[in-house]
């Protein structure tokens, strides 16, 4: 008894969570909370909630999205919350059980040909004087339609890849979904500045799921960094050249990477973010380099970086460096513009000799791994051919004949278009006189 109690009510929930009704409100509440996180700035620090969602307006009105509400509920990383995982899985089992629960059964029975009336969809009746069967048949044929027929009866349908469409939208999402939740769960990001000739390894994890897996055997080396101009001085391109190694130096890979062009070595894809001017290096009198570090600062909408370097008691020397193409710029303490010089150019300042040996950059580089990604192309451009071909019609026609009048009775059912449907009934029924007077 128990056994049955349980089957039923098992089947009982697969029926409430396959119904249409429940996956739209599950698909609209998903939705709204996209929406509310493409409001809500993501992933940012606390400070910025509360400098940007205060508690009391200047009305000193309680608002309703302050910062502690936002922290407390998780919107400031809604795509990540339990409660946010929870409706995608609750959509994921209602698109499953409707699949294997309705769309599949409902697929054989499409494929299953009768002569009988299908009572599900609007119906379109006609009847005409019959001669020859094998004209009805042959204009059926014409119009595309797979014919059955058996004594006085025919059946025929077209357009079972419009029946079958919505089926592969349930399965595109599915997949879509499992996609996302396998790279959500053994993905992860990391993102560095790394200096220009320097080796680095993946650290500075930004985000991670349950079972990501680090790579701790993989070396990367900024071989050189460089950017390109265009002809106003605005910033076209920016590229580094990162090679892979072991952990035993063996060589793995290598790639002159820039934005949109990555280097995917493993699962692991290495892309260009970001980039800045670290320092100089120069030598002053000869002597041993010594490093400068750099304060990048803006002037309208240009960025320069500037270093104060002191000379004797009261005097220094700025450098101000406004692009990588462009020469470093010498200002005394005056401000008044001494020279404009090149790497390796040496020159002479209150008996000092300067020379630039390095401008010292580094490139941002972001390493991020997600397993499922295929999972996702593959199931938004399957969603994308199934959306188009569910627009195609699904059409069945039954004719019997009447054995009173000896009229051939036709009636045609279509899930969509029935206007243009009707009009192929009559297509129908004109091209079977034109073969009948014929013969």
């Amino acid at each position: 008894m128990s056994y049955i109690y349980i089957k039923n009510l098992r089947w009982h929930i697969v029926k409430k969570i396959s119904n249409l009704n429940f996956s739209i409100l599950i698909l609209l509440l998903i939705a709204c909370l996209s929406i509310l996180g493409t409001i809500i700035e993501q992933e940012q620090n606390l400070n910025y909630y509360q400098f940007n969602y205060p508690i009391y307006d200047y009305l000193n009105q309680m608002q309703l999205f302050n910062w502690q509400t936002i922290i407390y509920l998780g919107l400031d990383h809604i795509y990540t919350t339990w409660w946010f995982l929870f409706f995608l899985f609750i959509f994921f089992c209602s698109l499953t059980a409707c699949t294997f629960s309705r769309q599949l059964p409902s697929l054989k029975n499409a494929r299953n040909w009768k002569f009988k009336q299908n009572k599900g969809f609007e119906q379109c009746t006609a009847e005409f004087e019959v001669q020859s069967f094998s004209n009805v048949v042959y204009a059926l044929n014409s119009k595309n339609y797979y014919v059955f027929h058996k004594n006085s009866n025919i059946y025929g349908y077209k357009g079972l890849s419009g029946r079958v469409a919505p089926i592969f939208v349930h399965i595109s999402i599915i997949l879509t979904l499992t996609g996302s939740m396998i790279g959500l769960l053994s993905g992860f990001t990391a993102q560095q500045m790394i200096p220009a000739g320097e080796v680095f390894h993946v650290q500075n994890i930004i985000k991670s799921g349950f079972k990501s897996n680090i790579p701790s055997n993989i070396l990367g080396r900024i071989n050189d960094f460089s950017v390109e101009y265009n002809n106003d001085q605005s910033i076209k391109q920016f590229y580094s050249n990162i090679s892979l190694e072991n952990n035993m130096g063996d060589y793995l890979d290598q790639k002159k990477i820039y934005v949109n062009s990555p280097l995917k070595f493993h699962g692991l894809t290495f892309y260009q973010t970001d980039w800045q001017i670290n320092g100089l290096r120069i030598k002053l009198n000869q002597e041993s380099c010594i490093q400068l570090k750099l304060i990048k600062t803006r002037t309208g909408n240009t960025d320069i970086w500037i270093y104060n370097l002191p000379i004797g008691q009261n005097n220094h020397i700025s450098f101000v460096i406004t692009s990588l193409k462009n020469k470093t710029l010498l200002y005394n303490n005056d401000g008044k513009f001494i020279k404009a010089i090149s790497a390796n150019e040496i020159i002479q300042v209150n008996n000092n000799s300067l020379c630039i040996i390095e401008i010292m950059t580094s490139t941002g580089i972001q390493i991020k791994t997600d397993p499922g990604i295929a999972g996702v192309y593959i199931g938004f451009l399957l969603l994308m051919i199934s959306i188009i071909v569910s627009y195609l019609s699904y059409s069945q026609i039954w004719l019997s004949e009447n054995n009173i009048n000896k009229k051939l009775h036709i009636t045609g059912t279509t899930n969509r278009a029935k206007l243009a449907f009707e009009k192929e009934l009559v297509g129908i029924k004109k091209l079977y006189f034109q073969l009948t007077l014929k013969h």
